[in-house]
């Protein structure tokens, strides 16, 4: 009988997950201790939905501009030293061939199987570029369309946290009763967005979910008591 394959799974979409945990922790964090916080200095929920979502529209458009610039970035970083790379493969090859065979002598290579390796990477000199910038500086070639995806996602993300915690203001005209609904569903959204992140990255889920937890109360709770003290 053949032997049953052997498939790997792996979690690849890192910089999605990434941009989602971004927008998304913002996005319960801050419109939910904004709505706590004038839960405790006005008299009228329209007040705060106004507020709220007047801020869950800026963090959006700030939190998506800020993910795109920063993809822009990455871009713009790799494509120098990619330039670089090759300036050095063109000038200086002698000393890239001995970058590479020290790369691969941290492999373990050694004699006729090192020179055959360094040769098949030097003789391509694409292909020695993309080596160099994989295994030399720790790069991979960012995706040309990344920007406005990172830019969507994250502002995405913001928008869908930021509503959890307003919508309790949205059919309720009772101040309390809202903020209470607002802690229990903005807390469970905490839990099982923390829980959620601590599964993608294999970490302990339970901690996870209190670290999140904790976080989202504290920034709530502080603006509450600063509204109460003041207002």
């Amino acid at each position: 009988m053949p032997a049953t394959p052997h498939v790997e799974k792996h979690f690849t979409s890192t910089e999605s997950v990434r941009d989602v945990v971004i927008g998304m922790a913002d996005g319960l964090t801050v419109p939910f201790a904004l709505a706590a916080g004038l839960s405790a200095a006005v008299a009228n929920t329209d007040v705060i939905v106004t507020a709220g979502l007047a801020e869950v529209i800026a963090g959006a458009i700030a939190m998506g501009l800020g993910g795109y610039l920063a993809a822009r970035t990455d871009a713009e970083h790799y494509a120098a030293e990619e330039k670089r790379e090759h300036h050095e493969i063109d000038h200086l090859r002698e000393r890239e061939i001995e970058e590479v065979e020290h790369i691969f002598r941290e492999y373990g290579l050694e004699g006729d199987a090192l020179k055959s390796v360094v040769g098949a990477v030097a003789s391509n000199r694409q292909r020695w570029g993309d080596f160099m910038m994989r295994f030399e500086l720790g790069l991979e070639r960012p995706d040309p369309k990344r920007a406005p995806i990172s830019a969507a996602t994250i502002g995405g993300s913001y928008v869908v946290g930021g509503l959890i915690p307003l919508l309790p203001y949205m059919f309720t005209k009772d101040i309390g009763v809202a903020l209470q609904i607002s802690v229990a569903a903005t807390g469970a959204a905490l839990v099982c967005f923390g829980g959620g992140q601590g599964a993608f990255h294999r970490r302990q889920q339970v901690k996870s979910a209190l670290q999140t937890l904790l976080v989202g109360g504290l920034a709530a709770g502080a603006a509450y008591w600063l509204a109460h003290l003041f207002g």
